[in-house]
């Protein structure tokens, strides 16, 4: 540790688990702008939601059997949307052991007022996945953003499971080949490792759950954002572009430009070398330092985005103390953990940051933890 500034900084300091840094080479002037100003039902506007879509597709490696749709809410619409419409018929499991997954316990219990099963851990912990009861409903997320804590891969989902996986992957779809035979309903939003502008979410939705839709009514009321059927039949429409209210076609534009640079880098295969670059160059800086430490403590199930650390001596006040000098400093931008989180530093990972300037945070790590104390 050291009280002398270094010389380096690193040139995009963007390490926000979400809105996330944008590509590398990003400009607002680089944006295609014919659709701003026309409706999105136009035949323009439509065929630029689309081709949002198809990239989304084709990037993903997502098969045929899945369909793609753009909803309003940000991934947190998209999880709500699906739990709305499909949960109630069958029981539910929840798992629960950061934040988010917390929430979607808070909704299904005080909201739809269905009894659900929870299986919880703390922070940093992964709860036993063994416990699963899969002739049940389940929601789980696959990579915890608040905790920095993942599910090790898909092995764990049934495949001969009777209810449906409800996978809320906004961290993970673009750093992780997900397993999407065991994935029925997963969503996300184009502001983690797209690096896209938020308020828009992606709900993907395999077979099974179509045929939920298609063959059960919720006992409560759907708002109008919600509905996903119509006289009993899927609105395909959603699912190619025709969206359910009206988007922002500046957003759709910016994650369409984001998607054409994962294409560049080698689509999926490449967004995932660049994640694992990054947590590797992370980890690197906390293996030489004993006053860091990671809050998930088993690698195997370790994010390689939303890497939650621990500080050695530091409370909530010297966490904001030193993200505040980093910030001051032009070295990090909001990094300090999440709000519900144990008090700790979060550094975004995803493909849209460069592992050259992890590397260079390291130093400035060292000099804010010297000054803050």
């Amino acid at each position: 540790m050291t009280n002398i500034k270094p010389d380096l900084r690193p040139e995009r300091p963007h390490f926000s688990s979400g809105p996330c840094a944008k590509p590398p080479g990003w400009t607002a002037a680089a944006l295609a702008t014919e659709s701003l100003g026309r409706s999105h039902r136009s035949k323009l506007g439509k065929a630029r939601l689309k081709r949002c879509i198809d990239l989304m597709r084709a990037n993903l490696k997502l098969p045929d059997t899945h369909r793609i749709g753009i909803v309003p809410g940000s991934d947190t619409g998209a999880f709500e949307m699906a739990m709305w419409t499909m949960l109630g018929a069958r029981p539910v499991t929840a798992l629960a052991w950061e934040s988010f997954g917390e929430g979607w316990v808070t909704d299904a219990v005080k909201q739809l007022k269905i009894d659900p099963t929870v299986i919880r851990a703390d922070y940093g912990q992964l709860p036993d996945l063994g416990q699963v009861d899969w002739s049940n409903d389940v929601l789980f997320t696959w990579n915890g953003t608040t905790s920095g804590v993942r599910v090790p891969d898909g092995e764990w989902i049934a495949r001969d499971r009777e209810g449906l996986s409800f996978a809320d992957a906004t961290s993970a779809v673009f750093a992780y080949d997900l397993p999407w035979d065991r994935i029925d309903v997963a969503t996300f939003s184009w502001q983690k490792v797209l690096g896209g502008e938020g308020a828009h979410g992606v709900l993907i939705l395999g077979p099974r759950a179509v045929e939920r839709l298609e063959s059960y009514t919720p006992a409560w009321p759907l708002p109008k954002v919600f509905r996903l059927t119509s006289k009993g039949k899927l609105i395909e429409g959603i699912f190619s572009g025709e969206t359910i209210n009206t988007p922002s076609m500046l957003a759709v534009e910016d994650a369409i430009a984001a998607l054409e640079w994962v294409e560049s880098i080698g689509g999926l295969d490449g967004a995932i070398q660049r994640c694992t670059a990054n947590a590797a160059a992370l980890e690197a800086i906390v293996d030489q330092r004993g006053w860091l430490g990671h809050l998930a403590a088993d690698p195997a199930s370790r994010s390689k985005t939303s890497v939650c650390l621990t500080v050695e001596g530091a409370d909530e006040a010297r966490i904001k103390k030193m993200a505040a000098l980093l910030e001051e400093q032009g070295a990090a931008f909001d990094i300090a953990g999440y709000r519900d989180a144990p008090p700790g530093l979060r550094i975004w990972c995803g493909a849209t940051v460069d592992a050259s300037d992890i590397e260079k945070l390291g130093p400035w790590l060292d000099w804010a933890y010297a000054q803050s104390e």
